[in-house]
């Protein structure tokens, strides 16, 4: 779609829940200069990229949604791919953005400009000169592939489980998935019924904890719609449900403890071979990596067209894959269930700040940001699902929620002060990253397994280390104090 010659004043990159929920809330208070720019043919975001078999949401449905929009007709209490990314189809059309926003556009970079004091943005479809940018590429949507010797030679289907080739056909094929994390513990019992055979490439096991979804009944769907109040009442339950997680997640890990019985009560139930209940039982401390519930995985991996491979895949040739110990096994295809650049993130190689310097150059390998929304020389940018936002136990949406209200606290601010530019302090930027820091030590994430929360120089650029109703306090309630304001005017561009 060409841009023509519209020329927004806020530019927001990115159609999933924080895209589409900043622009709703754009709209909810009368600023109606933006676009939304999705690369993708529709919007959804992580929720339309990752369409693998049995893909469903970890996080119970009533709360993974948007506080001002429930939805009373969720079919279970555990949501699919399918129904989340038409509950945000509906969200854009219920709440009118969808003229707001350009489907099949790309951003290709942006760079600050001193002589328009606005961002420069290039993209798939033209050229824009917003004031304000706002960046909603969550850190689920960008596949990450390990570098594999050999992996180019092999004359099968290679595909990563966020870019599911539904074309291929599975069935009777002999398949190969590497990984163990929270995608392929979706996908391995999916497909294991039609496949001739998986070898199932573990590196680590994961903790794994029983499923608690089943079906909405019609009662219930009927009682959420007639009488919105219930629903809000089950969803602070499940709320506070899960952040009681943070009290041995973050304070005294010693309490995760009983969250540690019951992963291996789950596993003793459905294993009974001892071979595999020794393969699948992890070395690290629970919570230290991603808990996954599931009351299939165990199932599946007992499956007599299931192999369990641990250490790894060592390389590929072409028509085979060889484990660590120089075991070859021929297959026709390779999934890779390997997870995404989280603490890489893309935008941070496309970003040019007031000095010129990528926003990656500014990291160094470590990721950071004040509420995990804004970065020091990088005037009118904000991050959503920015650093340290990520959650161990709750609900994303829930912190998505807190970083809009940021950002328009900070667009209202540009306003009263008359300001072309609003910018985080260096000093408030480095404190709070210190405050993170101090929190971090003694948590279970840094208790020492290898997680994808841990960036290149070992910090933990990923999870909030607290409650999350004190990052949604300080988030909420926008601080001036910390910011930065400039109403200097533009400069004439030297021709």
């Amino acid at each position: 779609m060409e841009l023509g010659a519209e020329n927004p004043r806020i530019v927001i990159v990115g159609a999933g829940f924080a895209g589409i929920g900043m622009a709703i809330r754009l709209k909810q208070e009368g600023i109606e200069d933006f676009v939304v720019l999705e690369r993708a043919a529709d919007v959804g975001g992580v929720w339309r990229y990752n369409t693998y078999p049995g893909c469903r949401c970890d996080v119970p449905s009533h709360l993974y949604s948007f506080s001002f929009a429930p939805n009373p007709n969720w079919s279970q209490t555990y949501s699919s791919q399918v129904e989340i990314r038409d509950y945000l189809g509906r969200c854009a059309d219920e709440y009118g953005i969808r003229p707001h926003i350009h489907t099949g556009v790309e951003v290709l970079s942006g760079e600050w400009s001193e002589e328009i004091q606005g961002w420069c943005v290039e993209t798939s479809a033209g050229s824009l000169t917003p004031s304000v940018l706002v960046s909603c590429m969550g850190p689920l949507t960008e596949p990450k592939l390990p570098a594999v010797r050999g992996l180019e030679r092999f004359q099968g289907k290679v595909m990563h489980s966020a870019r599911w080739d539904h074309e291929y056909e599975l069935e009777g094929k002999r398949v190969a998935s590497i990984g163990t994390g929270a995608s392929a513990i979706q996908y391995v019992p999916a497909i294991q019924e039609s496949v001739a055979q998986l070898h199932v490439f573990q590196r680590t096991a994961p903790w794994v904890l029983p499923h608690g979804n089943r079906p909405i009944s019609d009662r219930e769907r009927t009682l959420f719609r007639r009488i919105p109040a219930v629903q809000r009442l089950v969803r602070s339950f499940v709320y506070w449900s899960k952040e009681v997680l943070v009290l041995g997640l973050a304070k005294r890990p010693r309490l995760m403890g009983r969250v540690e019985r019951l992963a291996r009560s789950h596993m003793d139930k459905q294993i009974s071979d001892p071979r595999l209940r020794e393969q699948v039982t992890p070395d690290f401390a629970i919570g230290c990596k991603r808990m996954l519930p599931s009351n299939r995985w165990y199932r599946a991996l007992q499956q007599p067209n299931v192999e369990l491979v641990d250490g790894g895949l060592a390389e590929v040739r072409e028509h085979s894959v060889l484990d660590h110990d120089g075991v070859e096994r021929e297959v026709d295809a390779i999934v890779f269930g390997t997870g995404f650049h989280v603490t890489d993130p893309p935008v941070a190689a496309q970003v040019r700040g007031r000095d010129g310097r990528l926003m990656s150059e500014v990291w160094q390998g470590s990721p950071r940001a004040y509420l995990g929304t804004t970065v020091p020389g990088f005037p009118n940018l904000f991050l959503l699902l920015g650093p340290n936002t990520g959650s161990g136990h709750t609900s994303m949406v829930f912190m998505i929620e807190a970083q809009i209200e940021h950002v328009l606290g900070a667009i209202k601010a540009m306003v009263r002060h008359s300001a072309r530019t609003v910018e985080v302090s260096r000093g408030a930027y480095e404190a709070y990253n210190r405050e993170i820091d101090g929190h971090m030590g003694g948590t279970v994430w840094e208790s020492g397994c290898s997680s994808f929360y841990i960036d290149a120089t070992g910090r933990n650029g990923v999870l909030w280390p607290d409650w999350s109703w004190r990052f949604r306090r300080r988030a909420v309630n926008f601080d001036p104090v910390a910011y930065e304001f400039s109403s200097a005017p533009v400069r004439e561009a030297v021709v």
